[in-house]
């Protein structure tokens, strides 16, 4: 089976050359795949279904050709919420012909029991960030900013933007990335042998050596310059680097 594996797109109408190279990714490489899986921060923001872009129906359009074809063989393509989309609902997702995965989810991978991740959720050692995470992925504070008012809620995502970058800028590095004894703990409690995921834009294949089983770690990367993504074909398992521009 080929299956393709990405995250940290970070769509946004402010990035033209990366909604292209999207829909470029989608025709020269996704169409040829039995499965595609967006392993969150799709898109730089979603502030609620009810929001109207270009941007977004051009996706949505783009996704729904992939997984719902009219001709040649479909792509079955699936989601995950990055800290950017987590309010992408589960009907925006079947819109565009897209299945919602939990994070974390599980997967056989060429006979390979495979953890799924965003990979925020390992970045522990960053307490301001994991307070955060937890009142955003709050059902009661999403609840009530999805009842604001449209532009309430885009002045809101900008404002979250702007904290993020400004709070990122003054922290270590190594803070922002994954804590390795959370690594471990999650792929032993998973009894998994591989774990996927993106969040960190650290693209990189790891060996975890302390675990249960032989295991590995593969890091997805970001689009910001070049686009590099997971390519699963039979046996094959390869961190590749594909053209924006």
């Amino acid at each position: 089976m080929h299956r393709l594996f990405i995250s940290d797109l970070h769509l946004d109408p402010s990035r033209p050359d990366i909604t292209r190279a999207f829909l470029r990714f989608i025709d020269e490489q996704a169409r040829s795949a039995d499965e595609l899986y967006i392993l969150g921060d799709f898109f730089e923001s979603w502030i609620g279904d009810d929001d109207s872009s270009e941007l977004i129906e051009t996706i949505r359009s783009a996704l729904r050709s992939l997984s719902q074809p009219e001709s040649g063989a479909p792509t079955a393509v699936f989601f995950m919420h990055g800290n950017r989309d987590f309010l992408l609902s589960e009907a925006f997702c079947r819109s565009c012909g897209m299945t919602l995965l939990n994070d974390p989810s599980t997967i056989e991978l060429n006979g390979v029991k495979t953890l799924l991740l965003h990979g925020d959720s390992l970045c522990i050692d960053d307490v301001e960030y994991m307070q955060f995470r937890k009142m955003l992925r709050s059902a009661a504070w999403q609840q009530d900013v999805l009842s604001k008012p449209l532009d309430e809620r885009r002045a809101l995502a900008q404002h979250l933007r702007m904290a993020s970058k400004e709070a990122n800028s003054n922290k270590a590095q190594d803070i922002m990335d994954v804590n390795s004894g959370e690594v471990l703990r999650v792929i032993n409690e998973a009894s998994a042998a591989l774990m996927i995921h993106g969040h960190t834009h650290r693209p990189a294949r790891h060996l975890i050596k302390e675990s249960t089983l032989p295991a590995e770690r593969i890091v997805l990367g970001d689009w910001e310059n070049s686009a590099i993504f997971l390519r699963s074909n039979k046996d094959n398992l390869s961190l590749e680097t594909w053209p924006v521009a």
